[in-house]
């Protein structure tokens, strides 16, 4: 099997998380093995840190929560969140 050119293109990985979360430590730690073998551009949002509550108000009970998106997109926009398809909770 041969990998498309969709997953040669470069990707933004942008992670929501919260302290004390052992299912994010999980997802992270997963992410970090993907990574040794399928680099991308990381980038980790604590939604309960103060200047978040926009992505408090999203994904408070919900992390964690990763965003996928191509390199040079745009910031995330949480106005833009309700449009992605979700994956909750697929970490093993």
């Amino acid at each position: 099997m041969h990998p498309t050119i969709r997953l040669l293109q470069a990707c933004r990985i942008t992670f929501f998380t919260r302290a004390n979360c052992s299912l994010c430590t999980n997802a992270k730690d997963t992410l970090f093995k993907v990574r040794e073998t399928r680099p991308f551009v990381y980038k980790e949002i604590a939604v309960m840190e103060e200047g978040q509550k926009h992505w408090k108000d999203l994904y408070e009970f919900d992390t964690p929560v990763i965003h996928v998106s191509r390199e040079d997109a745009g910031e995330e926009r949480s106005e833009l969140a309700s449009k992605a398809r979700k994956l909750m909770h697929r970490f093993h």
